[in-house]
């Protein structure tokens, strides 16, 4: 395997970088127990990849068993218990954990004990935010959606529940 194509043609290099502060206020809460943050997304990665942190409350929750068509997905457990399914069995990850998911892989993820922390890492860059902000809208609003309009969602959104 080789190197990708050149991606910046300079020679002397750019202050560029960006830094995030682990003390943030999430970027988003969905349903009041967890918080998302937007560390990179795939706009502000040139759509190399999106990266987000989830900090899950104390009630258990997740999605369902699905997978994505368009891009891959990798979780790292940063803390508590989160469980992660990777389309055969459940297991109960601890902090250093990673579970690598390509593209058509069916995965699920919950935090079954309680508080927990996990980086999500979406490559190439989907725009997810737009995902989880309607999942958000959604539980705020305290709406009930018909299969029609879940169905319509999960579309438009790369996302296949099995």
């Amino acid at each position: 395997m080789s190197y990708p194509a050149e991606l910046y043609h300079g020679d002397q290099g750019e202050v560029s970088g960006t830094l995030w502060k682990g003390d943030s206020a999430p970027d988003l809460v969905i349903g009041g127990r967890t918080g998302v943050h937007y560390l990179a997304t795939g706009e502000s990665t040139g759509g190399q990849y999106g990266l987000y942190r989830w900090d899950m409350g104390e009630q258990p929750g997740g999605p369902g068993p699905h997978f994505h068509k368009t891009m891959s997905e990798s979780f790292f457990v940063l803390s508590g218990v989160v469980g992660l399914y990777d389309g055969d069995r459940w297991v109960n990850a601890a902090p250093g954990d990673f579970l690598f998911v390509p593209p058509g892989g069916i995965h699920a993820f919950r935090n079954p004990e309680g508080p927990a922390s996990m980086l999500l890492l979406f490559a190439p860059g989907a725009p997810r935010e737009g995902y989880f902000e309607e999942l958000a809208e959604v539980a705020a609003s305290g709406r009930t959606l018909s299969d029609e309009e879940w169905a319509d969602i999960y579309r438009r959104h790369d996302q296949y529940m099995v």
